[in-house]
C-alpha cells in the first residue's frame, strides 16, 4: 500500500533541548515501530556522544505505519534533525526531502534563536508547519505566552498548535492527527522516469556506503542500474530498504517515499549529498537543484601529544571522514608540535565533537591549536588566496588588504541581560542591525566578524545570562578588516603554533596576555628566556623568564677574593650566554593549552 495520498513526509525541527528526539520516541512507540522492550531513550540518537551530550548530530529517518481515528492507514516518514547551529546543513537537506515540518517549542522556554533559524529554512522551501508546545507537564509551562511568542517572533498562526509532553506521552495522538489533517501528501508520478534526491550517505563497515534517498518520480528496485548525475557513475542496486527504525529490506521504493539503497560503493566521496539519481538506461536531461555543499568555516591544527600516534590520528581522521563529509583535513607540520593535520569544521561544537570522537574511539591524546577562520588575502599583484593558517601569511609589504568573514547573529534573551550582551557584542566589533521585543524577551540582530565569535563568544553569552540567552548565526560574506598577524617568539625563535590573526586595535592587549601566560607556564631554564609578541618585525609586548642562578661564590675566601669572585661571575655570564645561544627551550604541552584557553576580550 503506497497511495501517495496516504503518505506524509515530515521533519521535526526545534532549538537544542526542546524535545525533538523525545517526541520522535513517543511517535515511534505509538505507531508500534518498536516494542516496549526495544524502546530506549532517544532511540534515534545512535552515537554514544549524542546520547551523553543529549544532542542530535546526524539527522535520522524512520518509516512508520499509523492507523488514524477514522480507521484509515497512513505511512509516516519522519526525519529527526539536529538543533545546533553547527549542524544546520543536516537540517537543510532533511527539509528538502519532506513536504512539512513539526516545529517543537519548549513551553517553559519559548522561542529561541535556533527555532527561528530552522523555521525560516522550512518556510523558504514552502513547508507547511505545525507548531507543537512541548513540556506542558512542567510547572513552569506557559502555553498562552509561548503561543503569543510564536505569533510575534516567527509570525506563524497558532490556533492549531498542539500542547503535548514528550515525557508523559500526552498529546502525541493529537500531533499524529494534525499531521494527517494538515500536512500535504507528496507529489510524484509513479510512471515517470526515475528521479531521486540523495539526502545523506554514511559508511557501514559491513555493507559499505548506505545511501539515504527520497524518490520523487518513478520507482527504485533491487538489481536496477542507476546513475549519479554529478559524477556520471553507474551502479547496480544490491539492496533497497527502509528504517522502521530498524533497517528492513524491501523490494522497491515508490515515488514520495524515503528509504535507503546499497550499491556496493566503498568510497563515500562518490556519493555527493544533494545529487540526483536516475535510471542508467533512461537518464534524465536535467538534475534536481540539490543544495549548497557545506563549507568549513573554522580551522585548527590537530597534533598528537605523542608523535608516535601520528599514524593512528591519520587513520582515525580517515574513518571519521567516512561518516562526516563536512569536515576536511590536510597534513601540516610545525617546528614546535611536530607532524599533525590542519582540519576544517563547521563551527566550534563540530570541532569539539570530532576531537572528542578521535580521543574516545581511537584512543589518541590530542592537542588542538587556536581555532581560526578563513581569510581572503588580496596581494598587490592582484592575486587573491584563502588563508587558513596564520603562519603562512606572506610578507606584509606584498599584501594589499585582508578580508575576514562576517556573520549575521541572532540573539534571543530575557531583557534584564540586554545591557551586558550589547556591551559584549560591541567589544567584539559588532554592529547592531535590529532590536525587537516579544513580552520580556528581546530579539537582537548583530553583524559581527566570525573571528571574534569563534573563540569563546557562546560560552561568555551563556555565563553572563545564566544560560537563558540563545544564539544563532549565518555567514553573510567577507569584509575588509584592519588585521595583523600576531607572532609569538620564545628565546627569539617564532612559535608557529601560537601565531594568530587579530584586529590591530586588540593586538597589544592580546600579545601582553599571551606573554604573561607563557611566562607562568614555561619552566625556568639555566638561562634567561625572553617571551615576545610581535607584529612583523616590531615587538609589542615582552616578558622575561628568569634563569636559575647557581651560587658559585660560596667557597671563595681569603686574599684577592674580590678579584676571583669577579672572574668567576664573568665566566658564569659567558656560559649562560652560550647556553642561551645553543639551548633549546622546551615548551610544555600545558603552555600551549593554557594559551589556547586565553579569553580574547
Amino acid at each position: 500500500m503506497s497511495n501517495l495520498d496516504n503518505i506524509r513526509n515530515f521533519a521535526i525541527i526545534a532549538h537544542i533541548d526542546h524535545g525533538k528526539s523525545t517526541i520522535a520516541d513517543r511517535i515511534i512507540h505509538r505507531c508500534g515501530g518498536l516494542t516496549d522492550r526495544e524502546m530506549k531513550e532517544q532511540v534515534l540518537d545512535s552515537m554514544d556522544i549524542e546520547r551523553e551530550r543529549g544532542i542530535t548530530i546526524k539527522a535520522q529517518t524512520v518509516k512508520l505505519n499509523y492507523k488514524s481515528k477514522d480507521g484509515k492507514e497512513y505511512i509516516l516518514n519522519i526525519i529527526d534533525t539536529p538543533g545546533h547551529v553547527d549542524f544546520s546543513y543536516e537540517v537543510s537537506r532533511s527539509l528538502y526531502a519532506c513536504e512539512g515540518s513539526i516545529l517543537i517549542v519548549d513551553s517553559t522556554q519559548g522561542v529561541e534563536a535556533q527555532t527561528l533559524a530552522n523555521v525560516y529554512q522550512a518556510l523558504d522551501i514552502n513547508h507547511e508547519i505545525i507548531p507543537v508546545l512541548n513540556k506542558i507537564d512542567l510547572p513552569a509551562s506557559d502555553i498562552d505566552r509561548t503561543k503569543k511568542q510564536i505569533e510575534d517572533v516567527i509570525g506563524i498562526e497558532t490556533s492549531l498548535a498542539v500542547p503535548c509532553s514528550g515525557k508523559t506521552g500526552e498529546g502525541i495522538e493529537d500531533i499524529l492527527e494534525q499531521i494527517i489533517a494538515n500536512l500535504p501528501s507528496p507529489e510524484g508520478k509513479k510512471d515517470e522516469l526515475l528521479k531521486c534526491l540523495l539526502v545523506d550517505s554514511w559508511y557501514d563497515s559491513y555493507l559499505g556506503v548506505i545511501i539515504l534517498v527520497r524518490v520523487i518520480d518513478g520507482k527504485l528496485k533491487k538489481n536496477m542500474k542507476i546513475k549519479m548525475m554529478s559524477t556520471n557513475q553507474e551502479y547496480i542496486i544490491e539492496k533497497v530498504g527502509v528504517f522502521t527504525p530498524k533497517p528492513k529490506d524491501i523490494n522497491e521504493l515508490n515515488s514520495g517515499e524515503i528509504g535507503f539503497i546499497i550499491t556496493g560503493i566503498k568510497n563515500l566521496s562518490e556519493t555527493k549529498v544533494g545529487d540526483t539519481i536516475c535510471d542508467a538506461n533512461k537518464p534524465l536531461q536535467k538534475a534536481l537543484p540539490g543544495f549548497k555543499p557545506s563549507k568549513p568555516v573554522v580551522f585548527c591544527g590537530l597534533f598528537p601529544v605523542d608523535s608516535s600516534e601520528y599514524q593512528k590520528l591519520k587513520d582515525g581522521l580517515a574513518k571519521l571522514k567516512l561518516n562526516d563529509s563536512s569536515f576536511s583535513y590536510e597534513p601540516e607540520s610545525s617546528s614546535a608540535l611536530g607532524l599533525g593535520f590542519r582540519c576544517g569544521f563547521l563551527g566550534l561544537l563540530h570541532l569539539e565533537i570530532v576531537t572528542e570522537r578521535l580521543e574516545r574511539e581511537f584512543d589518541i591524546n590530542l592537542l588542538t591549536t587556536t581555532p581560526g577562520v578563513v581569510y581572503k588575502v588580496h596581494l598587490n599583484s592582484g592575486k587573491i588566496f584563502d588563508l587558513q593558517n596564520p603562519s603562512s601569511l606572506p610578507d606584509p609589504t606584498l599584501i594589499k588588504l585582508i578580508e575576514e568573514p562576517w556573520i549575521k547573529a541572532t540573539i534571543i534573551t530575557p531583557d534584564q541581560y540586554l545591557g551586558s550582551i550589547i556591551k559584549l557584542c560591541q567589544n567584539k566589533r559588532g554592529v547592531q542591525t535590529n532590536l525587537t521585543y516579544s513580552g520580556n524577551r528581546a530579539v537582537l540582530n548583530y553583524d559581527i566578524p566570525l573571528n571574534e565569535v569563534v573563540f569563546d563568544f557562546n560560552d561568555r553569552l551563556k555565563s553572563m545570562t545564566s544560560g537563558y540567552a540563545s544564539f544563532d548565526y549565518e555567514i553573510t560574506g567577507h569584509k575588509e578588516g584592519n588585521l595583523v598577524k600576531l607572532g609569538i617568539l620564545v628565546n627569539s625563535e617564532p612559535v608557529d603554533a601560537l601565531a594568530m590573526m587579530v584586529h590591530k586595535d586588540f593586538a597589544q592587549s592580546i600579545g601582553r596576555e599571551v606573554c604573561e601566560k607563557l611566562k607562568d607556564l614555561i619552566p625556568r631554564h639555566n638561562f634567561m628566556i625572553p617571551v615576545q609578541a610581535a607584529i612583523g618585525g616590531k615587538i609589542i609586548a615582552r616578558e622575561t623568564i628568569k634563569g636559575f642562578k647557581k651560587d658559585v661564590l660560596t667557597k671563595i675566601h681569603g686574599g684577592g677574593a674580590l678579584d676571583r669572585k669577579r672572574k668567576l661571575l664573568e665566566k658564569q655570564k659567558k656560559g649562560k650566554a652560550k647556553a642561551k645561544q645553543f639551548g633549546k627551550v622546551e615548551i610544555p604541552q600545558e603552555a600551549f593549552i593554557g594559551v589556547l584557553k586565553i579569553n580574547k576580550n
